[in-house]
């Protein structure tokens, strides 16, 4: 009997299954993961976010699969067919694979061939043939002919039919053994090979797949980008894919070795006995008629899955990190979203975020309004007293730079800074609803210009406006599964927005809906009771919104902030049903004390125990912090605004755009991100480039390689190698890649994936 389910998920984290319990109670209240992590860390032994994130998932496959489970026993049951030992098995199945492999044979279907050839009476023949290889096949049908039944299709009119019939039955029983389809599976899993090949005349119009037109690699090894890349080409009819043994690719080919696993599953083998050879051929027609397509089908879908499962992860870590980036603050900004033919789209907002003014320049071709567009900004600049300008970082904003430049160098008296920002999103926030209902009387291109501003000012509260899979920070974002992307980013999105807070007298209704136990309605209605009766004072003040109860109140109180307020504790991540104890520690220190010579057991009872007490301390030393590091952008190098610019061994700044799991993209001001490959990332070996970089640093990199034909860049962070540009054809990149594939993934001989065509052609942008 399998464990019970708190068990199973306490050993897949390795905590406590009381640590489990407590989560699971808590979740089941209606509790969310950064409440439980925040506020509730006496109950579940302080089980992390990323924790209670995977044990909200566990929990979720585990109740599915006995919900599943006692629905399969059911069915046997019915069927009269549920015997003692395969209850215990059902029983004992610890996934949901192999579940419905026990209950295969049992499963309701359309009628068979091998279920017509036992209406037919050829069961005993195939029982026989199969028990006592010495009977001779021929012989034995003969005792089976019949031509005189009715229907027609239970006719045996010949020895073929007859142990056609017989081959038909003992091949579904083999096809639906559950541990013979598990040993398959694992040998499969372990030595499998998948094989691509390009589809005959296609070539050309699946250039981009080249890369992949003859290819093989384990299909354990593979990693996630490669796998899709593979299964988009396929998609996409370039493509055939295939999964292969390593016999089978031979020259010349041999058989698989799973026909022989097949045949000594069920203890046949070749000695010569008069029916040897007929059960032989039916276990190799069992493998190439009803497994091996089957397993290929279900083992290339596990690839996808786990595939999808690694870019979804990677997708997830590059948004908190882009979320979490560090805020200008609030500061007057201006916000230029750059254009050419169309022209500079100019934003103003104040220090939160609110619109002062909007217009539209023309500095670059056809008007080229160079002075007036000076004039312009230097006047609004003026007059709202504008300390920032954000600049897109889309087409034209290396020229727009330049612009803002020129304004810096002729009008030092502003004292302005400039920053180029990600735009990344912003025009969909410019169509969206939300922006018409924010400014009805704006123009959509206007829009655009105000978000890239207010995203310099707070990265976070900007970006929760947008949908995240329109952010642009992952790899193959539309090949997962979209609705297991939605839920991952949005679980991304809550999980940053309560570590941080949000000021609820400024918070718009989409961040404010993001904070723990809020819905769209509970944000608008406070937004809407903030306009009526103006700014909350007190946390107390929110038990006054339409609503917005107890249990609401409880989980969200402590993520929301109100500064200058009657009370300092509600500007700071202390949740209201610990302000008697933030009180005890506060007057202690009023008393003669300090918050770092206090101890904190001594604070500790049944109610709030030490990790609590240390919380509320470590609030206390810099009551309402903000988690996020200290704001710094990267400065572009001068006269580098195009690719042309580039040459081999400069060294430049950048940001990190984006990282995936074999390098990270990087822009340096040309309009085209450049890629450092994993192998280019540091001096020591990297196995996973996060661990070196996040979305949004600021990085110097050495330019190693430009190409003006495909438009890629390659950079490498090891600033002391010697620029070596390569040029390697498709079919040398090829050999080189396949030579790498025979050595481990991970090892260092393996960089030879890093020149930069493998390394763009596994993105596919």
């Amino acid at each position: 009997m399998l464990p019970p389910i708190e068990n199973r998920i306490a050993e897949a984290l390795g905590v406590r299954p009381q640590q489990v319990l407590a989560a699971i109670r808590l979740l089941d209240e209606g509790a969310t993961v950064p409440f439980i992590a925040r506020y509730r860390k006496e109950a579940t032994g302080t089980l992390d976010d990323t924790q209670l994130r995977t044990l909200e998932e566990r929990l979720g496959y585990l109740r599915e699969l006995e919900e599943r489970r006692t629905a399969v026993l059911a069915s046997i049951e019915e069927q009269g067919k549920l015997t003692p030992a395969l209850k215990m098995e059902v029983e004992n199945a610890d996934t949901k694979q192999r579940l419905e492999d026990l209950y295969l044979p049992y499963k309701p279907r359309r009628r068979t061939k091998a279920q017509i050839a036992r209406e037919a009476g050829l069961e005993p023949l195939a029982e026989s043939l199969m028990a006592d290889p010495t009977l001779d096949p021929n012989t034995e049908a003969v005792r089976y002919l019949n031509t005189a039944t009715e229907p027609a299709e239970k006719h045996v009119p010949d020895v073929k039919v007859a142990l056609d019939g017989a081959r038909q039955i003992l091949m579904e029983r083999f096809a639906e053994d559950a541990t013979l389809l598990e040993k398959l599976r694992t040998h499969l899993s372990d030595h499998g090979l998948v094989v691509s090949a390009v589809v005959a005349g296609k070539e050309e119009e699946g250039a981009k797949f080249r890369d992949w037109f003859e290819f093989k690699e384990s299909v354990r090894d593979m990693p996630s980008h490669r796998a899709l890349a593979l299964l988009r080409g396929r998609n996409e009819g370039i493509l055939r894919l295939a999964l292969k043994t390593d016999p089978e690719l031979q020259d010349p080919p041999r058989s698989s070795p799973c026909e022989t696993m097949v045949a000594r599953h069920f203890g046949i083998e070749d000695q010569s006995r008069p029916a040897d050879r007929w059960l032989l051929e039916t276990a190799r027609w069992t493998w190439m008629v009803k497994l091996s397509l089957h397993l290929e089908l279900e083992l290339i879908n596990h690839l996808r899955e786990r595939a999808e499962e690694e870019a979804i992860r990677v997708f997830a870590r590059n948004l908190h990190d882009l979320l979490l980036a560090a805020p200008a603050g609030p500061r007057a900004t201006l916000g230029l979203d750059p254009g050419i033919r169309t022209g500079c789209k100019v934003a103003v907002v104040d220090s939160t975020g609110k619109l002062l003014a909007s217009e539209t320049l023309y500095p670059h071709e056809p008007r080229r309004d160079w002075e007036g567009s000076l004039a312009a900004l230097r006047q609004l600049c003026q007059k709202h007293d504008v300390e920032l300008i954000a600049i897109g970082n889309g087409t034209a904003s290396r020229e727009t730079d330049k612009l803002v430049g020129d304004l810096m160098k002729r009008h030092p008296d502003l004292n302005l800074n400039k920053v180029v920002v990600s735009e990344a999103g912003a025009s969909v926030y410019s169509a969206s609803e939300l922006a018409a209902r924010e400014f009805p009387a704006l123009d959509v291109s206007l829009r655009g210009a105000v978000s890239i501003a207010r995203r310099l000012q707070d990265p976070l509260a900007e970006l929760v406006k947008i949908d995240p899979k329109s952010i642009g920070v992952g790899q193959y974002q539309h090949d997962v599964n979209q609705s297991r992307l939605a839920r991952s980013l949005d679980a991304v999105v809550e999980d940053c927005v309560n570590s941080v807070g949000v000021d609820v007298n400024t918070a718009s209704v989409p961040l404010l809906t993001r904070i723990s136990g809020l819905t769209t309605t509970l944000a608008a209605n406070i937004v809407a009771h903030r306009d009526q009766h103006g700014a909350f004072r007190s946390r107390r003040q929110l038990r006054e919104v339409p609503r917005l109860g107890d249990k609401t109140f409880e989980q969200a109180a402590g993520f929301l902030r109100i500064r200058n307020g009657d009370d300092p504790l509600d500007a700071s991540s202390v949740h209201p049903e610990a302000y008697p104890l933030a009180a005890r520690i506060l007057a202690d220190v009023t008393r003669g004390g300090s918050l770092n010579r206090l101890d904190p057991a001594r604070y500790a009872d049944d109610q709030f125990g030490l990790p609590t007490v240390l919380d509320i301390l470590k609030e206390l030393e810099k009551p309402g912090r903000d988690p996020r590091p200290e704001f710094r952008t990267a400065t572009f190098r001068e006269g580098i605004e195009n690719l042309k610019d580039l040459q081999p061994g400069m060294i430049l700044e950048g940001t990190v755009t984006n990282v995936t799991n074999f390098g990270a993209f990087v822009d340096i001001g040309v309009h085209q991100d450049g890629l450092v490959h994993i192998s280019a990332l540091s001096e020591k070996f990297v196995r996973d480039p996060h661990t070196v970089v996040k979305a949004g640093d600021v990085v110097k990199v050495k330019v190693q390689e430009v190409d003006m034909a495909r438009k890629r860049v390659a950079l490498t962070m090891r600033l002391k190698d010697t620029a070596e540009p390569r040029r390697l054809s498709p079919s040398s990149d090829g050999a080189a890649r396949k030579s790498a594939h025979n050595r481990s993934v991970h090892s260092p001989e393996n960089r030879m994936q890093g020149t930069m065509a493998a390394a763009f052609a596994k993105l596919q942008r």
